[in-house]
């Protein structure tokens, strides 16, 4: 496999002597499965996020525009910015090449499997649609397409921004001789709802739900249309706008109580978010109670939504009462984390109480969570002008000190190496050298162990 990939990667042809290898599904899924990472992935976003995976909302993308603006010099945004496009073509023939060579030279025989890898290459790659669908109908004359693969190819094209082609895809399932179930209903309004599109997943819900219809909605199409309501809707649109997907999102609540369907835990967690950041807090106090009438156990999420209302509103008491209410429940983590204490510890500066948002912070580290660099700063900067920093302790100092400088150096290797790999080799003798002289003191023993570290280089 690895001669494959070096053929792949080195645009040469496949040697003779490769198709003496035996073959399976899972290997040939796992070469199509590491094209797109080598061809498709743009360089800026290597070390900052995992492949294919992006802020939300995304915009809905047009390939012809995309086409007309990479001609003319136009720089493109979205998932496909940055690409290479005669990279991304090199790898969509190398995928088909090997396709093709691995059937007819190997005596392989593709199944659904490999049809499906096959498939996403094609979708993540979103250069050539006609591509895709003359692919698509070869695979379907020989049964190979299936209602799952098509779900999957639905979900990827979402992911990527290809809501047009998404839909043209569910609306050929029957074409491809497939039917489509929940699951591809449910795929398809989740990629309408993070491009803004809630018309039409709104229209797709009330086709379900029409009466006889052969896949009815369940309770994870209600909680798809909910919590994007909540989270989606908020990121576009004036406040009108806000409050009325609010007001649906809240009114398809009710509809999926009369239903007797059973919410969970992320279902209220949606609501109860978006009734505190549209400051509709009794009803978000609402939710919670009923929320535990239900048998619904709270997590940090439910609790953290409350806890950034209160210290934005600068209810600090009410803000430490919800913190101690899911510390003592033991609807929280073990340990606590930063996206708790944070926001209190951060009120609690803004409004001069510097002793309570100390103790917050020794109480955060006591329990061993290393708060953020900001936070550490902002308490320090607030008890210096108010002449109390003798309350902070040099060892506790150090201690986080220490701690916030190894979280940006562990951050720092993770980044280093795939966005320039010199600076990572420079950056690991440096630190290498430094951890060796903080242990034996002498400036020789650094240079040994960079001599050291760079003889292993050479040798891997």
């Amino acid at each position: 496999m690895d001669q494959v990939m070096a053929a792949i990667i080195r645009n040469r042809s496949f040697e003779a002597t490769i198709p003496q290898l035996i073959w399976t599904a899972e290997t040939v899924s796992q070469v199509l499965r590491s094209i797109p990472r080598f061809f498709f992935q743009s360089p800026r976003s290597i070390g900052r996020q995992n492949g294919f995976r992006h802020r939300t909302p995304l915009k809905r993308r047009n390939l012809k525009q995309e086409f007309h603006n990479a001609r003319k010099g136009v720089l493109i945004l979205g998932p496909a910015a940055h690409r290479d496009a005669q990279k991304v073509q090199l790898g969509l023939e190398k995928a088909l090449e090997f396709f093709h060579w691995v059937e007819t030279c190997c005596g392989f025989t593709h199944n659904e499997l490999t049809c499906r890898e096959m498939s996403l290459v094609l979708a993540k790659g979103s250069c050539n649609s006609k591509l895709l669908w003359e692919f698509l109908k070869r695979m379907s004359r020989r049964g190979l397409l299936t209602t799952p693969t098509v779900t999957c190819l639905i979900k990827c094209l979402g992911e990527e921004g290809l809501v047009n082609e998404a839909l043209t895809t569910f609306y050929r399932m029957k074409q491809f001789h497939c039917k489509p179930d929940v699951y591809a209903y449910n795929t398809l309004i989740f990629a309408l709802c993070r491009v803004g599109n809630f018309k039409k997943a709104k229209f797709l819900m009330e086709q379900m739900e029409l009466p006889g219809f052969r896949c009815p909605p369940d309770v994870f199409t209600y909680t798809i249309l909910i919590s994007s309501y909540c989270r989606y809707g908020m990121e576009t649109g004036c406040r009108k706008a806000i409050r009325r997907r609010i007001w649906e999102a809240n009114h398809l609540f009710r509809i999926m109580l009369f239903k007797g369907f059973v919410p969970d835990v992320v279902t209220y967690n949606s609501l109860i978010n978006g009734c505190c950041k549209t400051n509709r807090i009794e009803r978000a106090l609402e939710l919670l109670d009923d929320m535990v009438k239900r048998g619904v156990v709270p997590n940090q999420i439910t609790y953290n939504s409350f806890i950034r209302y209160y210290s934005v509103t600068n209810e600090n008491d009410k803000a430490i009462k919800m913190l101690r209410r899911m510390q003592g429940m033991n609807h929280g983590v073990v340990l606590p984390c930063n996206s708790s204490y944070t926001p209190i510890i951060h009120a609690m500066c803004e409004t001069g109480r510097v002793v309570e948002a100390r103790d917050l912070l020794v109480e955060l580290a006591d329990q061993g969570s290393i708060p953020r660099e900001y936070t550490y700063k902002l308490v320090r900067d607030a008890l210096e002008s108010s002449g109390k920093i003798d309350l902070l302790d040099e060892k506790l100092c150090t201690r986080l000190e220490d701690g916030i400088k190894e979280a940006a150096w562990k951050q720092l290797a993770v980044v280093l190496p795939a966005c320039c790999p010199r600076a990572f080799w420079s950056f690991q003798i440096n630190r290498i050298s430094h951890c060796w002289v903080s242990l034996y003191g002498p400036k020789e023993k650094a240079e040994i162990c960079s001599r050291v570290f760079l003889g292993w280089k050479e040798q891997c």
